[in-house]
């Protein structure tokens, strides 16, 4: 078998329960949840080393806080970023006056244009800060950061929610919300 670091086992298990299942013979249930044992079995028909504990320790120690155990750890799953139709039973929320998006110059023009859409995804996905939008943005090449008026938006009827790892989520943001930073 081979062994893994932790970082790349947890982005394999992002792969698994955000898009795609198969990748480890598993089924997510409507709510995104997967069965532990299932996962790690299927982690390890994969060729790839795992175990309980390797697992506990990278969901407890995930900087990004990716995942979610159920109460007694017997099913675990990923906490947005979703690509499959899963409902992980977020509650509406009304959101702070600004959020941000983080993103690369290159997608400007066409967000510009078209607003931001959830592309992949079931949400985009929206940062608290200007820093962790500018960290996200990073991963794309050089950083734009959109501020977006998130409180006019809920006020119009947009619905925002809050996952459990402090990203905020809505269907789809139009070039009036929003407007470029300079970082």
């Amino acid at each position: 078998m081979k062994k893994m670091s932790n970082d790349s086992m947890s982005k394999f298990i992002s792969l698994i329960l955000r898009h795609h299942p198969e990748a480890a013979y598993i089924e997510l249930d409507e709510h995104g949840w997967a069965e532990v044992d299932k996962l790690i079995e299927g982690i390890r028909r994969t060729g790839k080393r795992i175990n309980r504990e390797l697992l506990e320790e990278i969901v407890r120690t995930d900087n990004k806080q990716r995942y979610s155990f159920n109460e007694d750890k017997t099913y675990i799953r990923a906490n947005q970023g979703h690509s499959v139709p899963v409902d992980v039973g977020l509650k509406e929320q009304e959101p702070p006056v600004f959020l941000y998006h983080g993103t690369a110059v290159g997608f400007l023009a066409s967000i510009e244009r078209e607003g931001l859409k959830p592309m992949g995804r079931l949400y985009v996905h929206l940062s608290k800060d200007v820093e962790t939008a500018v960290n996200v943005g990073k991963r794309h090449g050089k950083t734009v950061v959109l501020k977006i008026h998130s409180g006019d938006m809920y006020r119009d009827g947009q619905a925002f929610y809050l996952s459990e790892n402090g990203v905020w989520l809505t269907k789809k943001v139009v070039p009036e919300y929003f407007e470029r930073l300079i970082v």
